[in-house]
């Protein structure tokens, strides 16, 4: 105490001195934003920032100097400087200037997604209590647009030779030799023909080689098994380290997807030469349109198929169409992912001319400088466009006179994000000075736009045209884009994730799981953009999360199967968000559901102990179609063995899959599970039912008795209809131990017509 009396009479006495009592005891530092960086010189930049300080200072240059420490000219405009806290204030009201920030601690944040799902900074990506150390010899297989390796994500920095069980190669090709492959990038090809048979011609800007010239592959790539990267951004948003979940795991490249897709010759191709060159994961962030073909009409479904036979577990993206029953990938034997968001968001702030604000999502760094006068993009209709028409920003719909120096109201009805990009384009040729983009169906997805511009959600979008219709002179000022964490709720489901029920084969719940996709930053081709790194949002993104934790799974548990993998993932994830709430879905905000999330959203800190496991074979899968009409005839098609019918499930219902579900019930029903002891040797489970409404759901035996590990039980489900329901209703099964929760998802439909049990 004595001694902190000491040091503030040392302190004031030093600052009686100089008369500036206040100024010593109270100035910290400050920034003081300036907006962008215009075409003024450098040195007269720096002379008004000197300026600003002389004045607050009273004059005062020696103080002005003083007290300043940086001046941003480059990147942006703005200052630091030390301040009292009515200096800042005074600075805060001048012109130009357009916020004043104390300079507040902060620590650094990584891509963000792997740190949200609770694993550690760590470039291991260690699971506490458990060693991952063992993914150096895992190798993922990444069917997509290829590989920039020379990322700094691809890095083979103090990584142990390649695993000598590998077969696979380096194909050479334009802009890619033997060399662009190391011990992290292992093995990479390419396949032309399906495309070359179907196309005229391939864009020149397109590397005829495993080089990756759109950026989609190395996106996924190093989400799943990036290296840590110090200093990822993009154009200084959601800056940080920044990692992928199985940093020290082996990439092998295919790339089978062009300029305008990718074809199922080479998909088949790709699939036939990952089996073969030893892969033990494969992830595909592509899929069929929705409603899916069968089985034998899918590329990706018979590939799949073919690589679980070999332990091979492949993770697939669900699609991005949103709407009930547009899920794709839809066989049991993958892994079919959903996506959700984090607790960061990308805001821009729209300022309207009334005084009020509105949050919207972008990329977009560039502001309008000012209020600008608003109108609905149907005012400026040209030509042959009706207003409806114009409204939608369609290419030459815009009158340039009436648009001209104008912010522009415009709407979107489409899916991808590069339609919302395109309609910035359109009202920027039209002269234009910035956008506010209506999206219902994307909500919170954040998109680089070419000027300033924002995306907001329908109940929004209204209130900002209600605006407009009502002031005589209405006006608004788009704001930069920020980084926001901590937003709430999350996760989310994504309003563009495809939903169940599966079209093709109902009995199978799809998706699975669901995991971050919604503005997640990762590894680019600066081929366009001249960028390296970028932020996406998709399915696309999701998956490449979960192929991450398969890895970490896989290097702890070499041994087990695909299912085995698949079912630790599904039976330990959530579907509750970080504040213990019911999962939400975009855009409506209403609570999930398994055609929502499936099992919910993956919790990677369990995945290592899952207590039991849902195993299947190849021989159930061959089982399960005969189950659902397909003959000998044709499992042979995808077989090429000897497989008959004779082992055959009473419904599909009774492949061994991880949830449950029955989507024709009449009155009585059931079908049976047997799970695999994973955990201790002995143990007991006690079975908990959450019952969907309607349905009276009960389980024999009641508890599960475990003396070894490895031991499997088979149980059964009865569901018994007590209030006949329309559509699907929802429960859930968990197995409990004092330490463990088993859950699967019950998802149940009631027939129109009671017939009486069809068992």
């Amino acid at each position: 105490m004595a001694a902190f009396s000491f040091r503030n009479i040392i302190c004031m006495f030093l600052c009686v001195l100089v008369a500036e009592t206040r100024f010593c005891v109270s100035s910290k530092v400050y920034v003081v934003y300036m907006g962008s960086r215009t075409s003024a010189d450098p040195d007269e930049i720096l002379w008004q920032h000197h300026q600003m300080l002389t004045d607050i200072h009273g004059g005062s240059v020696e103080k002005a100097k003083a007290s300043h420490i940086y001046s941003y000219r480059s990147g942006f405009r703005g200052f630091a400087a030390k301040l009292t806290e009515e200096q800042a204030s005074e600075l805060a009201r001048m012109p130009g200037v357009v916020t004043v920030f104390p300079n507040l601690k902060r620590r650094l944040h990584t891509t963000h997604s792997w740190d949200f799902m609770g694993l550690v900074n760590d470039e291991e990506m260690e699971i506490p209590g458990y060693s991952t150390k063992n993914q150096e010899n895992v190798i993922i297989g990444f069917i997509d647009t290829g590989i920039w390796p020379e990322a700094l994500s691809f890095s083979d920095r103090d990584m142990p030779p390649v695993p000598s069980r590998w077969k696979g190669q380096c194909q050479a090709g334009e802009a890619f030799n033997a060399s662009s492959c190391n011990r992290k990038v292992i093995g990479a090809r390419y396949y032309l023909s399906g495309y070359e048979a179907e196309e005229d011609s391939i864009k020149t800007e397109t590397f005829q080689s495993s080089r990756d010239s759109s950026g989609h592959g190395s996106h996924t790539a190093s989400i799943a098994a990036g290296r840590y990267v110090s200093n990822m951004n993009y154009n200084g948003l959601a800056a940080g380290g920044a990692r992928g979940g199985a940093p020290m795991a082996r990439i092998a490249v295919y790339k089978t997807c062009w300029d305008s897709g990718c074809y199922d010759v080479d998909l088949l191709a790709a699939f036939d030469d990952a089996i073969r060159d030893g892969v033990d994961i494969l992830s595909l962030s592509l899929g069929p349109d929705s409603p899916q073909g069968d089985y034998f009409n899918d590329a990706i479904s018979i590939g799949s198929f073919h690589a679980s036979t070999h332990g091979i577990l492949v993770v697939s993206s669900v699609g991005n169409e949103g709407t009930q029953g547009s899920a794709t990938n839809l066989a049991p034997w993958m892994v079919t992912v959903a996506a959700s968001s984090t607790d960061r968001d990308f805001v821009s702030e729209i300022m309207l001319g009334d005084g009020t604000n509105c949050k919207a999502e972008s990329l977009t760094l560039f502001e309008t400088n000012g209020p600008r006068r608003i109108i609905s993009a149907s005012e400026a209709n040209a030509g042959y466009f009706t207003p409806y028409q114009s409204s939608y920003c369609l290419e030459s719909s815009l009158n340039s006179t009436k648009a001209k120096g104008k912010v522009l109201v415009c709407r979107h009805a489409e899916l991808s994000s590069e339609s919302k990009r395109a309609k910035s384009m359109v009202v920027k040729e039209a002269g234009g000075v910035g956008m506010i983009l209506i999206d219902e169906a994307d909500k919170d997805v954040a998109i680089p736009f070419v000027i300033p511009a924002a995306v907001v959600g329908a109940q929004t979008g209204d209130w900002i045209l209600s605006y407009i219709n009502h002031t005589r002179k209405p006006t608004s000022n788009i704001l930069p884009a920020k980084t926001v964490l901590g937003s709430r709720p999350a996760p989310r489901v994504a309003a563009f994730s495809s939903k169940g029920p599966s079209t093709l084969t109902p009995e199978i719940l799809k998706p699975d799981i669901t995991a971050p996709g919604l503005n997640i930053l990762a590894a680019w081709s600066p081929v366009f953009g001249k960028m390296n790194y970028n932020i996406l949002s998709g399915t696309s993104m999701s998956c490449p999360h979960i192929t991450g934790i398969v890895t970490l799974i896989k290097a702890v548990y070499p041994s087990w199967s695909p299912s085995a993998i698949k079912s630790a993932i599904m039976t330990t994830a959530t579907v509750l968000d970080k504040s213990g709430r019911a999962m939400k879905v975009d855009p409506e905000g209403r609570s999930g559901n398994p055609f929502d999330y499936g099992s919910g959203f993956v919790n990677p800190t369990r995945v290592l102990n899952p207590g039991l496991i849902y195993d299947a074979r190849p021989a159930d899968y061959k089982a399960f179609l005969c189950s659902i009409g397909y003959d000998e005839k044709s499992l042979h098609l995808i077989t090429r063995d000897n497989s008959t019918c004779n082992h055959i499930f009473p419904s599909a219902s009774d492949l061994n899959y991880p949830s449950i579900t029955v989507p024709n019930l009449r009155e009585k029903f059931f079908v049976t599970r047997t799970v695999t002891n994973v955990g201790k040797p002995r143990s007991i489970y006690k079975a908990v039912v959450s019952s969907p409404p309607g349905i009276n759901v009960t389980v024999a035996p009641k508890y599960l008795v475990f003396n070894s590990y490895g031991q499997q039980i088979t149980f059964t489900v009865n569901f018994k209809v007590i209030a006949p329901s329309k559509g699907y209703v929802f429960g859930h099964l968990t197995w409990r131990t004092k330490e463990l929760r088993v859950t699967s998802p019950l998802v149940v439909r009631v027939a129109h017509s009671k017939t009486g049990s069809i068992r």
